[in-house]
């Protein structure tokens, strides 16, 4: 894992946004489509503003949390006001950072690296969170992972986009290369202000694809919302 504790353009924009409330974006360059604009206020969305698949998820967790991939902590924020008992993980030391000035439990950590004796009622993985499993070939272990940290009767919760659609030609027929890596692998990188943060994989996995492998180690895999190409998966 690339160090970003120098080179953090996410968490400089969470910060540079909490401080100044000032309207800015984090363009997201990508290896196979092409670049994408994030406006930071993104990151600070209250409930209502929130895409239907995340307040489904929101409505769907249950006891103690745990957020990986935490951000800003708009997820974090709500439950809390729930009554949740929460923890947020996240790679980025400007967004751990700001949630600490937030006094939200969290730590600086990926999840596959993630040591602690708690477990967790629910794992939420938001915005294609499942994306942080970075490879196809990963997703295995990575769903392993978060296993071992569920309590009894525990959930993951996780949004994912099958993004076929990026192949489609103009014929409509569907071109993917079976010669390749799976066609949901992605390689991104964030620029902010002059800033470039390095390179990361990122998985987006239909939701046929991410069932069989749950089903591997052990995992039932539940659609329980979806939106086009879009979906909420429940595993436990």
């Amino acid at each position: 894992m690339d160090d970003t504790s120098t080179n953090d353009p996410f968490g400089n924009a969470i910060l540079e946004f909490a401080k100044k409330k000032k309207p800015r974006v984090i363009r997201v360059s990508s290896d196979l489509c092409d670049d994408d604009e994030l406006p930071v206020e993104y990151l600070f969305r209250s409930h209502s503003e929130m895409p239907p698949v995340e307040k489904k998820a929101i409505e769907l967790c249950k006891g103690k949390i745990l957020d990986a991939g935490a951000g800003a902590g708009t997820h974090l924020k709500i439950l809390i006001e729930k009554g949740h008992d929460v923890t947020g993980l996240d790679v980025s030391p400007g967004a751990i950072k700001y949630l600490k000035i937030q006094n939200i439990p969290c730590e600086l950590v990926r999840l596959q690296e993630y040591k602690t004796q708690e477990k967790y009622d629910t794992i939420l993985l938001l915005m294609n969170g499942i994306g942080i499993s970075e490879k196809l070939s990963k997703l295995q272990g990575f769903l392993a992972q978060c296993k071992s940290l569920l309590a009894e009767e525990g959930q993951i919760l996780l949004d994912s986009t099958d993004i076929k659609y990026l192949y489609k030609e103009d014929d409509s027929s569907i071109w993917i290369d079976l010669n390749s890596s799976y066609y949901g692998e992605f390689q991104f990188q964030m620029h902010y202000n002059s800033e470039s943060g390095p390179l990361f994989n990122w998985l987006y996995i239909d939701f046929e694809t991410l069932k069989e492998h749950a089903k591997k180690i052990g995992l039932s895999c539940e659609q329980v919302f979806k939106d086009e190409n879009h979906y909420l998966a429940k595993l436990v």
